[in-house]
């Protein structure tokens, strides 16, 4: 144990004051002190919460493109906004996105990312034009070159 401190008891009370004794115990390599339930806990949350963000993001970019593309009743006004939007999100997911986190981006939940845009989509515009499957490739939609 690291001194008198119960770790397993911080990371109820001091959340923050928890993490430093964890990063302690791991960089001390101190492994019997490391409240490994926990530590597991708050790595899967992260894990889910890095793959919630790349969702999150790439929905966007496919919002904002089926807009530019598809919405041209809108386009003249809000074009430069949508555009600068696809650029905005497209710089943020190609900074965070990791190996990993590109192979979860697999055929399924492409899909499934691509279904979310589109039902938004539909209910903002009552657009009947939009293609049920996704017009773009990943690598198109993560090209920065690309619809610019």
């Amino acid at each position: 144990m690291t001194g008198i401190i119960d770790i397993k008891t911080l990371y109820e009370s001091n959340y923050l004051q928890w993490l430093e004794e964890t990063i302690k115990c791991l960089k001390n390599r101190q492994l019997a002190d490391v409240d490994y339930e926990n530590l597991i806990e708050e790595l899967e949350d992260l894990a889910k919460n890095e793959k919630r963000r790349i969702r999150s993001l790439l929905e966007q970019i496919i919002r904002h493109l089926l807009l530019y593309q598809y919405w041209d009743l809108e386009k003249p006004r809000n074009a430069n906004h949508w555009a600068a939007e696809i650029i905005s999100f497209r710089n943020q997911i190609n900074e965070d996105l990791s190996a990993n986190l590109r192979n979860y981006l697999n055929e399924e939940n492409f899909s499934r990312i691509y279904s979310n845009a589109l039902d938004y989509v539909k209910a903002k515009t009552n657009l009947t034009n939009l293609p049920e499957l996704s017009p773009y490739t990943l690598e198109q939609i993560l090209d920065k070159n690309w619809l610019s």
